[in-house]
């Protein structure tokens, strides 16, 4: 089965070592609490906001070992009008027999606020 895994974060600066830095954190994050294997990940998409220019945040995902040969693109996000300002959003397409309800996305720092419906699903969960 394929899922799609979500997760997204935000920075207070448009520079390059922080999106670098969050975006480690956030995929860090999603990889551990999914146990991802990446030899399952089909590709990974990796959006910013407008307000975000500074690098590629895809470099992140290149440091991680085995990792090397999972196709990884960036994009920037619609600018809707009032939307999360300085946000990184990543969707991994990932084979797996989990669930999808089990499915863990990860959302850190303002961006807790982009997905309440799954906080409130299960308080228990990391989202």
């Amino acid at each position: 089965m394929v899922r799609g895994i979500r997760g997204a974060i935000t920075v207070t600066n448009n520079d390059e070592k922080e999106i670098l830095i969050a975006t480690e954190r956030l995929l860090k994050e999603v990889i551990i609490k999914n146990q991802i294997d990446p030899s399952l990940v089909a590709h990974v998409m990796i959006t910013v906001t407008e307000d975000l220019n500074a690098t590629f945040p895809a470099k992140a995902l290149r440091s991680f070992s085995d990792w090397t040969y999972v196709p990884v693109m960036c994009s920037r996000e619609i600018p809707v009008q009032n939307s999360l300002p300085m946000c990184i959003r990543v969707m991994l397409t990932v084979n797996t027999d989990v669930a999808q309800e089990e499915i863990k996305h990860i959302y850190l720092e303002r961006a807790v606020n982009l997905r309440p419906d799954l906080r409130l699903t299960d308080p228990s969960r990391q989202v």
